[in-house]
């Protein structure tokens, strides 16, 4: 799988992993959410599945369920800061619109679903 996780971004969750000692991984999905169809997930892992796939990004392993692999296919995640906040971006190759709140998006027909 085509993902990206930048140093900052990779950072940034490894040190909310290291907070979290149930969880083993950090998972990255999709959930069907809001007026334009999915909405980014990011979540603890406790214990991935054998469907699940496995990525290791600097020592950090990032899950990835089947459903949002295609969905997820060539995108970058960054963290942004802007003053006093941080928030985790997604750049998504496959994304042809969004929501006006940025919440949500919609994905072409490309995209297998």
């Amino acid at each position: 799988m085509n993902l990206v996780v930048t140093p900052e971004a990779v950072d940034h969750l490894k040190g909310a992993l290291a907070r979290n000692t149930d969880a083993t991984a950090i998972r990255l999905g999709v959930k069907t959410s809001g007026c334009s169809g999915y909405a980014y997930v990011i979540d603890y892992a406790k214990a991935p599945t054998d469907a699940d796939r496995l990525i290791d990004v600097d020592g950090l392993t990032i899950v990835v369920d089947p459903i949002s692999e295609p969905l997820l296919a060539g995108t970058t995640v960054d963290l942004k800061i802007e003053g006093v906040n941080r928030t985790l971006r997604f750049d998504n190759p496959n994304v042809v619109s969004e929501c006006g709140c940025g919440e949500s998006f919609a994905v072409g027909a490309s995209v297998p679903l």
